[in-house]
């Protein structure tokens, strides 16, 4: 099933129910970064990440740092732009990471 870019406006309403998420300069593409107690702790949170993808079908850029998660995020079967299904995989992530420790 094809997915449609989100105007500017959604992508701004969404934005607004995601603190800690930010849009990138050009607007494309959405991110977040978590800091974990540690090492152990951000890698257990990065396998979660992925299953998640995983069971949504839609995959972010996830970077994995000593004690950070960093997630960006946007849609390449829309061209790279923006929908609904980076808000969806950000809710989800947001739901785990407490989990996890992240803040």
């Amino acid at each position: 099933m094809p997915v449609e870019p989100l105007s500017q406006k959604d992508i701004e309403d969404r934005l607004r129910e995601l603190p800690g998420w930010s849009l990138s300069d050009d607007h494309d593409r959405i991110s977040r970064s978590f800091r974990l107690a540690n090492h152990f702790a951000a890698t257990a949170m990065v396998v979660h990440v992925a299953q998640i993808q995983e069971e949504l079908g839609h995959h972010s850029d996830l970077t994995l740092g000593y004690n950070t998660v960093s997630l960006s995020v946007n849609t390449h079967d829309a061209g790279g732009a923006l929908t609904a299904l980076d808000f969806q995989l950000a809710h989800r992530v947001e739901e785990i990471a407490p989990g996890h420790g992240a803040g």
